[in-house]
């Protein structure tokens, strides 16, 4: 499967206008074209982009976008393996990711964690055992959020197992959530109280977002059975 090459370029979408403006990056450099890849703001200037799956193979490279100056700057690679599905969060001045697919198995067990001023990675490893951490994941989501000036990593939802079908079927979907607090590297599971009785149903390949400082949203995706999804929840933490 042939990504689209648009040569680095990225799409801003005004939401005062309701249209797409193309932001055109310098040619000099730019990343391959790839889907299933991850993204990040620093809140900033800088759009990180992060793994994927080019037309063969996947990668594990990462790359900033300076969206004052439109270039691309390569960066230190993460931890093997190379991914598909995987995450990345940016907040208090660094980047993390979890999660993903090696094209042979889910990844899980390690908080990677980028620092910008020294273009290095460091790996937090802790067990992904249901337990005391996440299982092993991809295509979920990675978000910072804070409570009570603490700062937190919220990953949740995702495809356990891969279906045999590939990209055309929908594998071991989950439905459970987990807080990292940054501060004492521990996980916790996420409760959930609902003003009614349904629940968001297990789902990966979803669109989400943090919402304020303590809430995240998340809309559609996959359903373990292969059913496309158009609700959107909100999730608010305290």
């Amino acid at each position: 499967m042939a990504p689209i090459e648009e040569r680095g370029s990225v799409w801003e979408f005004d939401p005062t206008t309701a249209k797409w403006l193309l932001i055109e990056a310098n040619p000099k450099a730019f990343p391959v074209a790839r889907s299933y890849h991850c993204m990040a703001s620093d809140g900033e200037d800088t759009l990180y982009l992060h793994a994927g799956c080019p037309e063969k193979g996947r990668l594990s490279d990462l790359w900033a976008l300076s969206l004052s100056r439109r270039e691309w700057t390569e960066l230190a690679p993460a931890f093997d393996p190379p991914r598909g599905g995987t995450s990345i969060a940016f907040t208090d001045g660094k980047l993390y990711r979890m999660n993903g697919f090696d094209g042979n198995t889910e990844q899980g067990g390690s908080v990677d964690i980028y620092s910008p001023e020294t273009n290095s990675w460091a790996s937090h490893v802790y067990s992904p055992d249901g337990r005391t951490g996440p299982t092993p994941r991809s295509v979920s989501c990675l978000l910072p959020i804070r409570l009570k000036d603490r700062s937190f990593l919220i990953t949740l939802f995702g495809e356990r197992g891969p279906s045999s079908l590939g990209h055309q079927g929908a594998g071991k979907m989950l439905s459970d959530m987990w807080a990292f607090d940054i501060g004492s590297k521990k996980w916790e599971v996420v409760q959930v109280v609902t003003q009614g009785d349904e629940l968001p149903l297990a789902r990966g390949w979803f669109g989400s977002d943090v919402v304020g400082t303590n809430a995240v949203v998340v809309h559609g995706g996959l359903a373990e059975s292969n059913d496309r999804l158009g609700d959107v929840w909100n999730i608010e933490f305290s």
